[in-house]
């Protein structure tokens, strides 16, 4: 009969540590990247003799109650909800972000991340720092402090589009913006005026003022546009600029008319414009986001931008391996085989920013468990129970004389 007690005790056991489990699904109904832990249980057996008996028996074979199962976590994907902020990551798929801790790396399925004070791209909670591929694909942390500026790019070309009307005599297309090889920006104003001199035929002299209004150079080779008709003549559609900024190289710049530039009578009108000005000033570092291909994309306040690397996903065969240490974070025992590999590819999921992963708990599955464990420790309790009853029973026998 005192065997029978151990093995209610072990199912009062048993599901005691069933409703902690319970309980901690329940609690983390809210954390972000949560995923459920299933409750298992396990019988116990045991061959031995027949106890506490004057019989010589053979060996017996019986029950002897249960215990809890080793933890199954369920990594089903939770929903993901959408936040502001252009560094939420969550994965709509089964890879795991990677972590960096000094020589540690850790996994998880979803952050908040921020740039933090030393560059690096870094979890807001426990401030271990995001891995990207580098170009061997090895996982290693991504730091933006080298990348606060970007550097300037010369002008070489203003692209010119739309109509000078052939009623008109002037065409002017002001506040076109060039830069130095230092930077610098200079503001340009082109002029047009028509050849009226006799023998001429649709054609425009070309000049360049700066911001002051002195004139700019314009090339040896000529500064006169002429038409064809209402096209451009190929032979003067390129011209070019020069300049010597101080402090700077000399600015060679070609003003481009072959495409895209008309001259039709179209009353007083002129919308001749310059359509696109390569080159950029110095800019500086506006915002740190990853892109729809999970690169970490830089972008300038020069309108540049700057790909980091890809964003480091882990794929494992076995998840089940992973050891959970909390915030969310998983690490490898080293028992199951991983693949490092970045968003979109088969089998890792595809990486999204502003949102976050829920928690993947599911109320009704847990209420529905509470109940069957509330049975089970009730049902064991009274067998606790009732095996103390009859032991009392079997002490309170009088010998008869």
């Amino acid at each position: 009969m005192l065997g029978a007690i151990y093995t209610g005790l072990s199912g009062m056991n048993a599901y005691s540590k069933g409703l902690q489990t319970i309980s901690d699904n329940v609690a983390n109904l809210n954390t972000n990247g949560f995923k459920s832990t299933t409750v298992t249980f396990n019988d116990m057996f045991s061959t031995g003799g027949g106890g506490l008996t004057f019989l010589d028996n053979h060996a017996q074979k019986s029950g002897s109650g249960v215990k809890i199962g080793d933890p199954l976590i369920d990594f089903s994907e939770g929903d993901l909800r959408q936040t502001d902020n252009d560094l939420d990551l969550a994965i709509q798929g089964s890879g795991f972000l990677i972590l960096q801790n000094d020589d540690k790396t850790y996994y998880t399925r979803t952050g908040q991340f921020v740039v933090d004070k030393d560059g690096y791209i870094s979890e807001k909670n426990t401030g271990y720092h995001l891995a990207v591929l580098d170009a061997v694909g090895h996982p290693t942390a991504v730091n933006v402090d080298t990348k606060r500026t970007s550097a300037p790019v010369v002008t070489t070309k203003v692209t010119f589009a739309e109509n000078i009307s052939s009623s008109e005599t002037t065409a002017t297309v002001e506040d076109v913006d060039v830069y130095d090889d230092r930077g610098g920006k200079h503001v340009w104003t082109v002029t047009l005026t028509k050849d009226t001199s006799p023998g001429a035929t649709d054609q425009w002299n070309v000049a360049v003022q700066d911001a002051d209004g002195t004139p700019v150079q314009m090339s040896p080779t000529g500064s006169v546009l002429k038409f064809i008709g209402s096209t451009v003549d190929p032979s003067t559609g390129q011209l070019t600029v020069t300049e010597d900024p101080d402090g700077a190289d000399p600015l060679t710049v070609t003003l481009d008319f072959s495409a895209g530039v008309t001259s039709y009578s179209s009353g007083t009108s002129n919308t001749l414009r310059a359509a696109s000005v390569d080159g950029s000033g110095v800019g500086a570092l506006t915002s740190v986001t990853v892109d729809e291909n999970g690169q970490v994309k830089l972008t300038y306040s020069n309108e540049k931008t700057e790909l980091m690397g890809a964003v480091a996903l882990a794929d494992f065969r076995d998840p089940q391996q992973l050891e959970r240490v909390g915030n969310g974070l998983y690490r490898n025992s080293g028992a199951g085989e991983m693949r490092l590999l970045s968003s979109g590819v088969n089998g890792v999921g595809t990486l999204v920013s502003k949102q976050l992963e829920a928690s993947n708990v599911d109320l009704s599955q847990e209420f529905g468990d509470l109940i069957l464990i509330q049975r089970g420790f009730q049902a064991c309790s009274q067998v606790v129970s009732v095996t103390n009853d009859m032991i009392q029973q079997l002490f309170g026998m009088r010998g008869q004389g």
